[in-house]
Formats: structure tokens, sequence, C-alpha cells
């Protein structure tokens, strides 16, 4: 079988970052991927199935309201080797266009001390696997050490 393009990212070099994983067209819209890179692969610990679980709810709710790209929001998602998330947006986006919504997002979860949407048996197949204390630091490190003064090796797969 032929390797997917995902898998031909170096991930030995891939630092955590906002990455456009992949550009699809469907009909006359281009649909963007976006690779949400929270840990550097290979080299630091994985996310916790707990604390991914609760920023999915938090952050799928937060985007899919979102009043300027809710309506651009198609998929907000773990990657199954829990090192980060994918974003998919209607629209043919750069990854340094959406910077300012990814900082708001990681700002909110980061500060965030409500219930966490969905966190009940009635709304999710594994309601009590969550970590909101957890989510919270991750996403406020991502913020403080990624999203801030972010720089170009952090928004360019490196070749």
């Amino acid at each position: 079988m032929e390797k997917i393009a995902s898998f031909t990212i170096d991930h030995m070099r891939l630092l955590p970052g906002v990455y456009v994983s992949r550009k699809d067209t469907i009909g006359d819209c281009v649909i963007t991927t976006f690779d949400i890179r929270i840990t550097r692969p290979n080299f630091e610990p994985v996310m916790n199935t707990a604390e991914v679980h609760t920023i999915e709810h938090l952050a799928a709710t937060f985007l899919r309201n979102h009043k300027s790209y809710g309506d651009r929001v198609i998929y907000f998602g773990p990657m199954g080797c829990r090192t980060g998330f994918y974003l998919v947006l209607a629209g043919d986006y750069e990854s340094k266009d959406i910077i300012p919504l990814m900082t708001e997002l990681f700002e909110f979860m980061s500060t965030y001390e409500d219930e966490v949407p969905g966190a009940c048996a009635k709304d999710c197949g594994n309601y009590m696997d969550m970590n909101l204390p957890m989510a919270r630091y991750i996403s406020k490190k991502f913020l403080n050490e990624v999203l801030k003064d972010i720089s170009e090796e952090r928004l360019i797969y490196p070749s």
C-alpha cells in the first residue's frame, strides 16, 4: 500500500505547533485539515485519554458555537497517537490564518471551570473518562509555549 501523506512527515523533527496537514477540494469548496500538535512526538509523553476527551468536548463545543468560524467547522477530534488534534475547516487557509482562533480557543480551555459540555451518560458514550484540571494545564502550556509569539518552524511542517 502507498503511504498516506501524514505518514510522510518526519515525526522526529516535528514540534508542537499548528500545521496545514492537507487541503482537499470538494466541488467548489476547499477543505483545510489542520494538525494541532500539542506534544512533541516520540520525545514527550502523550496525553492521557481523559484530558484528550475533555479537550475534545470543550474545543468542539467552543468551535461549533464560534460567531465567525462556527459555520465553517467540519470536525475537531483527537489523533490516535494522542499527541494532538485535527481541525477540519471549510475554506482555504494557511496555519497563520487560524492562530487568533487557536489562541482564543486555548485561552478559553485554560480557564474553563464549569461542567464539561456533553459530559453525562445521556450525551456521551464514555462520560466518566474526563480530566478537566489536566485539560486546563495542557491548554495553558500550549497557549504559553507555542501559540504566544509562535515561530515559523511551528507553522510549517519540517521538510
